[in-house]
């Protein structure tokens, strides 16, 4: 089935949330979180090969109005990836101010549109889509193949301490297209001119879906990683074992600062 993904925002949304794009950098750097934008950096780059090189170039399923397709990629490519991803990574390590990394980023994508709004009042708004019916089932494919591999990893580790939380990976990799999907559906952005069905069918499929299918292959990136570098990206003294790591993880509990 054929899912069209729109946005329309005005010009003043883009150069807000690259604003708070380098505050969000710079606040990770601050508190030495050195490999979640690190990791935020890649995956930004990673999404704009995907979205203009495969989407555009290979599917031909982007259009735009109103705008250049490839730098309204490139900020949109960067924008989601670096956000959505060291947000993952800061929850996959259980840090211990997820609590205000995750109010911070919820609160800029609900506010992002509205500020926009009135400081972009009178532009000329751009109008951006893609359809999904040429690549959505080469997504369910990897989505399928990433936990079906984590599960039969699970089924074959008799140790439960060592075993992959396959329901914090799915909550994780939900909640974070979810909670965007929905603050831009909120804010006006997401699916502007269709009606309510095909603005509700990005919301449930999108967040099932796209940012989902990657979390089994982005959690063994994140074991893989972290056995041997902090946060900070200094070198770990003691390295542990791959399945070592896993307990290690599992162990851990998101705690206030000096609690």
């Amino acid at each position: 089935m054929e899912l069209i993904a729109r946005r329309q925002f005005v010009p003043a949304y883009i150069a807000l949330d690259t604003v708070f794009l380098l505050v969000l950098a710079g606040l990770l750097l601050w508190k030495k979180r050195r490999m979640a934008a690190l990791v935020g950096g890649i995956m930004g780059a990673v999404y704009f090969i995907v979205d203009y090189g495969v989407f555009h170039l290979i599917c031909h399923s982007r259009s735009i109005e109103g705008g250049s397709l490839f730098w309204t990629l490139l900020w949109m490519s960067m924008s989601y990836g670096f956000t959505n991803f060291a947000w993952i990574w800061l929850a996959l390590d259980k840090d211990e101010y997820l609590i205000e990394w995750s109010l911070l980023i919820l609160c800029w994508w609900f506010c992002c549109p509205m500020l926009a709004q009135l400081i972009g009042f009178g532009q000329t708004p751009i109008v951006i889509q893609r359809t999904t019916g040429a690549y959505h089932g080469w997504m369910a494919a990897i989505l399928f193949v990433g936990y079906l591999l984590a599960v039969v990893r699970n089924l074959r580790e008799s140790d439960r301490k060592c075993r992959i939380d396959l329901l914090r990976l799915l909550a994780i990799g939900i909640a974070a297209q979810f909670a965007w999907e929905a603050a831009l559906l909120l804010g006006g952005i997401r699916s502007a001119g269709l009606d309510f069905a095909e603005k509700l069918r990005p919301l449930i499929v999108n967040s099932l879906l796209e940012t989902n299918l990657g979390m089994p292959y982005v959690y063994l990136i994140f074991v893989a990683l972290t056995r041997r570098f902090t946060p900070a990206l200094a070198r770990r003294e003691d390295v542990p074992s791959f399945r070592e790591r896993i307990a290690e993880n599992n162990g851990k509990r998101v705690r206030r600062p000096n609690a």
